[in-house]
């Protein structure tokens, strides 16, 4: 009888993630089908269609979208090159150093996780104009130089590092951030790799706070010059709306593809530890 059950809850389960994978693939191979092929065929789906690289190009040139990609590159490195040295020397210090109220500290930093972003939309705008920092790159990014996840994933990786390393690298005379350096980072790089994975996605992906903040092409990301294209003329077709969104979403895909295995290397190590 066990046996049998087990037989059923694994078909379930099966049935089940095939039913996921098709509900994600759905509205993706809709997005891709209407962009290669031209408007008359957004909603006929004819085998025999032609295949067309106009959209794209039509896309293009009617936004700024090489401004936009500028914008989000820029936003997304500064980002990451800022959480990487917070949140390195703050998962060190949690992982190895003994201090007063270090588990309550560290219970706060888990507690930040728990909070939504967009509640702090108000206070964070008002920030921004008090520092003269509206309409600029840096404030979009300022609110997330430092992260509570980063802390948590790196210290789980640096506390399985083990403390011989660090004692052979204090004899050879190497102070603590040339240990943080040459021992603890290269003997993290799946996890750096894995939580640069999540940061960059998420800040590419990011909208609503990038929309309140920025009023200029100059400074818009990718996310809130789609929108403002979609929205502009009502003219736009959706072929080209989704060649827009298939070329801002496609370095993101092209990322996880050459970075999965590290990715998920990563998260099956991380916990509480």
């Amino acid at each position: 009888m066990k046996f049998l059950s087990k037989i059923y809850s694994d078909y379930l389960n099966f049935i089940g993630a095939w039913l996921l994978a098709l509900l994600w693939i759905i509205p993706l191979a809709f997005a891709i089908w209407t962009a290669i092929h031209p408007s008359e065929f957004e909603a006929n789906f004819d085998l025999t269609a032609p295949l067309t690289t106009y959209n794209f190009i039509d896309a293009w040139s009617q936004a700024p979208f090489a401004r936009y990609l500028f914008n989000t590159v820029i936003l997304v490195t500064l980002i990451l090159l800022c959480q990487f040295f917070f949140c390195t020397l703050a998962a060190f210090a949690f992982a190895r150093f003994e201090f007063p109220f270090k588990n309550l500290l560290f219970s706060l930093v888990l507690l930040q996780l728990l909070i939504m972003p967009d509640i702090l939309l108000v206070e964070n705008y008002k920030t921004m104009r008090l520092l003269g920092l509206v309409d600029t790159i840096l404030a979009i990014g300022l609110p997330y130089m430092a992260s509570g996840f980063g802390i948590f994933l790196l210290r789980q990786t640096f506390k399985t590092v083990p403390r011989e390393l660090d004692d052979a690298a204090r004899i050879d005379g190497a102070g603590i951030l040339r240990i943080i350096w040459s021992v603890y980072v290269p003997l993290s790089i799946p996890t750096f790799v894995a939580y640069g994975l999540v940061s960059v996605s998420h800040h590419w992906n990011n909208f609503l706070w990038p929309l309140i903040i920025t009023n200029s092409v100059e400074t818009r990301p990718l996310t809130v010059g789609l929108s403002i294209f979609s929205m502009a003329d009502a003219g736009i077709q959706w072929s080209t709306i989704n060649a827009a969104t298939i070329m801002t979403s496609a370095p993101l895909f092209i990322g996880f593809l050459i970075f999965q295995k590290q990715f998920v290397q990563s998260f099956m190590t991380a916990g509480i530890k």
